[in-house]
Parts: structure tokens; sequence; C-alpha cells
């Protein structure tokens, strides 16, 4: 049977938040989608394209009469937003979010909210380097993983809600303990964006490259085409899990650098060989 969220109220209604609201409409899952943005020119764009039936400016008054609400703006943002929430919020109300990073937020709820928690934290693994409403499609969550956290504190009604929501709209749910699944997506997430810009920078650091730029550094730098506010938030609200990756990553460049100043070519190729079998591991093939 086809679940009903009743009014869902999507704090953000850029590419993931406007993708959100497309799929609950398209799929019958809500009465009513509500908008909550911080400019009139997004909340319009997100009306004309149907993501949404009605948009705000006001946060506190966009709790009024919701029975679920998804956070959908850069991860910073996400705790002084649900310091709003909370006061406003009936008590029947189920919050989750979509952050790239969990450990801040969720340690937030548990110190400023009271148990059973009515807040659970979630990340779908969607989107795009693409931003904004006008990039929003109702099928972005398909076949995605969508972690949320494991039921504990929470309140098994809020949590049940939050999991059958990206069920519903496509996902395939995944439960991760917070700070586990930050450690994990600094690697496979966070880290690669940082070296995709830095490959980029590198390339423009040798003048006019245009005519020299092939295939292979569209595909590694494509990403870095992402939200620069989204990509400072996620470094700065996942400090300790990326800059570890980080130190390891540096010493793994320094090593491949030794290689190749000595001409070490049996080393190099077994370098590649063993890459090549990582990456396969990494994707489960």
């Amino acid at each position: 049977m086809k679940p009903h969220l009743g009014t869902v109220a999507i704090v953000g209604v850029g590419l993931l938040g406007g993708s959100l609201g497309l799929a609950l409409k398209d799929r019958g899952l809500a009465t009513r989608v509500r908008g909550v943005g911080r400019r009139q020119e997004v909340i319009d764009t997100a009306l004309g394209l149907n993501a949404i039936d009605e948009g705000t400016l006001d946060l506190a008054g966009a709790m009024k009469g919701a029975d679920l609400v998804v956070l959908c703006t850069p991860a910073a943002l996400v705790p002084e937003q649900l310091d709003i929430v909370r006061t406003r919020i009936a008590p029947h109300v189920v919050v989750t979010d979509v952050a790239s990073t969990k450990a801040e937020i969720c340690a937030h709820v548990r110190t400023n909210w009271s148990e059973p928690y009515r807040f659970v934290g979630s990340h779908p693994m969607a989107g795009s380097e693409k931003y904004g409403p006008e990039h929003a499609t109702p099928h972005l969550y398909d076949g995605c993983i969508t972690i949320v956290e494991p039921l504990g504190d929470h309140a098994r009604d809020a949590h049940d809600t939050v999991c059958t929501l990206w069920r519903a709209v496509g996902s395939r749910v995944v439960e991760i303990a917070p700070r586990q699944h930050d450690g994990i997506v600094a690697r496979t997430s966070h880290i690669p964006h940082i070296v995709a810009a830095l490959v980029a920078e590198l390339a423009a650091g040798g003048g006019d490259v245009k005519d020299l730029v092939g295939k292979g550094f569209r595909d590694v730098t494509r990403i870095a085409e992402g939200r620069a506010e989204i990509w400072r938030d996620i470094c700065l609200t996942n400090r300790e899990a990326i800059a570890e990756g980080l130190r390891e990553f540096g010493e793994q460049v320094g090593a491949v650098r030794e290689l190749i100043e000595q001409g070490q070519a049996a080393e190099l190729d077994a370098f590649f060989v063993s890459a090549q079998a990582a990456r396969r591991r990494a994707l489960g093939e």
C-alpha cells in the first residue's frame, strides 16, 4: 500500500529539495508540499516547476500544520534550523535532513531535543554538480542509497516514517551510525571532491590548456563544478575525518612521486594494477 505522508515541509528547494518535492507529487505521497527558502526567486522557480504547492521565506511559520519536515540546506545551516523547527512543530511531527555529514547534526539533536527523538538523520547519496530547482527531477532518488541513522533513542514511528519516505521515492535505505557514516563518506565522496578541485587548479595553473584538455580531465574534474557553499560546509562539519584522509592521501601521493622520480617501472606497474583492483572492490565488482 502506498504510504501517505500528509503535509511535507521542504526547507531548501534546490536540486535535492526540489527533486524531493517532484518525487512526492509525482507519486502522490503527500497531501501538500510546502517549500521554504531564503530567496523568493528560488521559491518562484520551484512553484513554476510544480515542485511545491506553496512557498514561503518564513521557516517558523512554515511549520504550522506540517507532518514531516525535511531540511535540504547546506550542513552548517541545519543545527540553527533545527533549533527553530523544534520550538514550532506539533508533537507528532517527524524531522529529517539530507546533509552529507551527520555526526555534528545528530549530536546537536541529542544535546537540544528530548527523547524519544523525532529527528532522524538521513543522507541520500544522490545529486549532481548542478544545483538549483531548475535542475530538479522526480527521478533523482531512483535507485540511490540513502543512509539513515539506526533506530536507537528515536521514536520508532519517526524512524519508520523517515525510512518509508526514502523508500517511497525510490531509494534503498542503509542504516549506518553518524560517526561511521562521516568517516566513510570522507573517503568516498568528500576527499574525491577536494582532489577534483585540486586537479582543476593544477591544470589551470599551466596557462591556456583548453586545446589539450581530454575526456579524462573532464571526468576527473566534473564534480569540481559543485556548489561551493555546500562543499565548504561539508569540509567544516566533517573536519576530523577529512583531515585524516587527506593526510593519508598526501603520504600516498608522496610515495608515488618518489617512484616516478626514481624511475621504478615495476613498482609503478604494481601501483596501477593495485589501484584497478581497489576500484573494483570499492564498487563491489
